[in-house]
């Protein structure tokens, strides 16, 4: 089937204009989806509604395995391009217990990719604890940080089998993380982000340092930037003779309040001369980030001081002076949680202007456009996507991560005109889970739901999921259970993708729901606040407004609401059930339960961000959910890696052992090994199906399909 093009070349347009355009096109592009979905599932046998299986919600058959699941569980951590335009990927494996290799895009379509990482390396950084920007490629010379050791290695691509030769010295453990990395050819170095735990692994050292790259002598890396508490975005100009990079300090997180810089670099290396591009105007809210510089030597960067958006800017180096490049009320970036994100991209032109391939959010759906600079013109462009992530330019082309509500994680190709204003044609390149468009009759479309919250006036949004599965239907009348997720950050989003761990409920007959509480990002700055000094209460109220909005909508059954989440998402999962009687049993992943706690153990990127979130010492305690054991009043399991530098393993054993001994039904599991977040296909699987069957047996009132073998429950067997 031929790809759909979309073009719209819109010109100077005010942005209520450009928003009412952009949604005839998302309601073009998301009647495309519906319409391929139902192509795609044209070709299976469709089972006439009266030949369906009756059966209780939940109890529904499903070739969605938790097997199936955890094998599609693969992770993307970044992409770039060899000095042969192909591309090269770093994929998490959970089948390898979260491996994560760098591999290369065949020469051939028709041959298999080529993983380039040895079978006794990972690449993979921990700095911040969560990572990213773990290699940078240039040319046929690979720079990445391993995971054992957190060295920094150098490959050579041109040499099929080129061992891997460390850069950075033997400290005698990870105590030393890099990340966001990028060449210096002028210097013949390596110039990064570096986390130094050594005296401290709470209270680390950050800073920006050169490392040499002539491989003959291992030495101790130079500072090159330091003095302030984190550093982000290191990236010189074409010449060499000017470093951009973001910094920001303590109270503040990189979304709250940053600094753009920019240092000119002396004959010898070193930093002269530094000038404050934005961030340093106290009457200026913003936060910049994305610094980039375009072929003529301009520096680009996005931030959010008008509006409250993310959005593109320049610096006019003559004047000091910044200058808007475009402006729309949408997230052209999003929070700095990893290293090594980008969301623009410049196009050679021939032409003296500069065209830039970038992407933005807008009401819970992902655009990629073609940007003119000189006209101040956004060319929109169709993609496989709904919801887009990082851009990386290749010959021609170019390489957009995303994925959309039938579509799981991928990368696709996209080949432009040769004007580089149109998309000719858009092919998959890798995706996380190839196999599983097999399963797409099973597959529950996320309906984009706004509701009232409990500010009059005001709402939130979150994505719904009905029961789907072409072979069953529920008894007359019946409606069905609810699972609502709480996600992480708190500062982060919720899709509406294809995810296959959504799918293995919605297959078996639960609804779910995921939530955009306030405090989400993808809505600006203003929504993005709302959680300000309100963490525990914002979040937790709306998402028992959404609970309720089901079930006063009839979509779900009031008495079999469930609620689970991950890290911050796990605590508002504990203060939902500690502070509302809105759900009737729920399922916390590595939660925090005492606000006190993680103030004290967290790492240090984190160790303030919570102050902003809660306020003061009697909120830390109103609101930690651990001191109010007696108010818990139903059913909780409880998961937490055992490595976890996050969230500590205490939080969670604290949990289960008060509601132990006030006699609710509990159960807890500790996994070794795992961190912040489960990587192995075994814990992820286990994690589903003790979720699954938990539920089934306290608030279900149905039997699950599988044959689950469940953990024993504190106070019920």
């Amino acid at each position: 089937m031929a790809a759909l093009t979309l073009t719209l070349t819109l010109t100077r347009l005010s942005s209520s204009s450009f928003n009412r355009i952009s949604q005839r096109l998302s309601s073009r592009v998301q009647t495309n989806s519906h319409r391929l979905h139902q192509m795609a599932t044209s070709s299976s046998p469709e089972v006439k509604q009266s030949e369906k299986i009756v059966a209780p919600y939940g109890s529904w058959k499903s070739p969605i395995s938790a097997d199936v699941v955890s094998g599609a569980s693969k992770r993307l951590g970044g992409t770039a391009v060899d000095s042969l335009g192909r591309l090269i990927w770093l994929e998490s494996r959970p089948s390898e217990s979260g491996r994560a290799v760098l591999v290369r895009e065949p020469e051939r379509p028709e041959d298999e990719p080529v993983d380039i990482t040895p079978k006794d390396y990972a690449v993979r950084t921990v700095a911040q604890e969560y990572g990213g920007g773990a290699f940078s490629v240039s040319g046929d010379t690979i720079v990445f940080c391993n995971y054992k050791d957190q060295r920094l290695y150098k490959q050579s691509l041109s040499s099929k089998d080129s061992a891997p030769t460390p850069l950075t010295p033997d400290y005698g453990g990870p105590v030393i993380s890099y990340a966001d990395g990028v060449f210096d050819a002028r210097f013949n170095r390596f110039v990064t982000v570096r986390e130094d735990r050594r005296e401290s692994s709470i209270n680390s050292i950050t800073t920006i340092v050169t490392v040499g790259l002539d491989g003959k002598e291992i030495q101790e890396p130079e500072v090159l930037v330091g003095g302030t508490d984190f550093y982000a975005f290191p990236r010189f100009d074409p010449k060499g003779e000017r470093l951009a990079w973001i910094e920001w300090c303590h109270p503040n997180m990189p979304w709250d309040r940053s600094q753009l810089w920019v240092g000119y670099i002396s004959e010898k290396g070193e930093v002269y001369k530094r000038i404050c591009v934005a961030g340093s105007d106290p009457s200026i809210k913003e936060s910049p980030i994305e610094p980039k510089w375009s072929s003529k030597g301009e520096l680009f960067f996005i931030t959010d001081r008008k509006g409250g958006y993310w959005n593109l800017y320049k610096w006019v180096e003559s004047s000091n002076e910044v200058v808007s490049v475009y402006s729309l009320d949408a997230e052209f970036s999003k929070p700095l949680w990893v290293f090594g994100m980008n969301s623009y991209e410049f196009i050679e032109s021939h032409e003296s202007k500069n065209i830039i391939a970038c992407s933005y959010r807008q009401k819970g759906r992902s655009y990629l456009g073609i940007l003119d600079d000189a006209q101040g013109s956004l060319s929109l462009l169709n993609t496989p996507f709904t919801d887009i992530d990082n851009i990386t330019l290749g010959i021609n082309c170019l390489y957009i991560e995303g994925a959309s509500e039938v579509q799981p994680l991928a990368v696709a190709k996209v080949t432009l005109d040769d004007h580089r204003t149109k998309a000719v044609d858009s092919k998959i390149i890798w995706s996380s889970s190839p196999d599983c468009l097999k399963y797409q009759s099973y597959f529950s479309l996320p309906e984009l739901i706004e509701f009232p919250t409990e500010v009059p006036g005001q709402t939130a949004f979150a994505y719904f999921y009905p029961p789907t599965n072409p072979n069953y239907q529920a008894p007359q009348g019946e409606k069905p259970p609810l699972l609502l997720k709480s996600h992480g950050g708190p500062t982060a989003e919720s899709h509406g993708i294809l995810n296959l761990s959504i799918q293995y409920w919605t297959s078996r007959g639960w609804a779910f729901v995921d939530v955009n509480y306030g405090g989400s990002t993808g809505y600006g700055r203003e929504y993005r606040e709302r959680l300000l000094n309100k963490w525990g209460i914002v979040d937790v109220n709306d998402c028992c407004s959404c609970a309720r909005y089901l079930v006063d909508s009839g979509k779900v059954d009031g008495e079999r609401l469930c609620i689970t989440g991950g890290s911050a998402g796990g605590y508002t999962t504990l203060a939902a059930l500690a502070f509302r009687d809105t759900f009737k049993a729920g399922s916390s992943l590595y939660g925090v339960a005492d606000l006190n706690m993680l103030r004290a153990e967290t790492h240090k990127f984190e160790s303030h961000y919570i102050d902003n979130l809660v306020g003061s010492e009697k909120d830390y305690h109103d609101r930690s959910p651990i001191n109010f054991a007696d108010k818990f009043s139903c059913p909780i399991i409880l998961f937490q890696g055992l490595e976890d530098k996050v969230v500590a393993p205490d939080q969670a054993r604290k949990i289960y052992q008060a509601l132990k001994e006030k006699g609710l039904p509990v159960a807890h599991v500790e996994y070794e090994g795992e961190q912040h977040g489960f990587r192995k296909a075994e814990n992820i699987k286990f994690t589903l199906e003790q979720q699954m069957v938990f539920f089934a047996r306290l608030v279900g009132n149905f039997k699950v399909a599988d044959e689950i073998n469940p953990i024993k429950i504190d106070n019920f067997d």
